[in-house]
């Protein structure tokens, strides 16, 4: 998910994530999966506030700006939905 800089540090990416998880638990998902740059520091932290957790590293996975990339790999488990 990318928000516009003219609407980031809004809490604009904070709703988003937390309908997403509302959502998915409601649809019976229990582990939403999310890929982000390792650079990204700023949307690591974002995802960590609903509880997504690091699982590994994808080696050379993304390309930003003509550059491999490796990419964070976060799992979030459900405490409502396949328990």
């Amino acid at each position: 998910m990318y928000v516009s800089p003219a609407h980031q540090r809004r809490g604009v990416g904070r709703a988003l994530l937390r309908h997403l998880v509302q959502a998915s638990e409601a649809e019976g998902i229990w582990t939403p999966q999310a890929g982000i740059l390792k650079e990204n520091a700023a949307s690591l932290a974002l995802h960590r506030q609903p509880g997504f957790r690091e699982v590994g590293i994808r080696k050379r996975l993304g390309q930003l700006d003509e550059q491999w990339r490796n990419v964070c790999l976060l799992e979030r488990r459900s405490t409502v939905a396949g328990v």
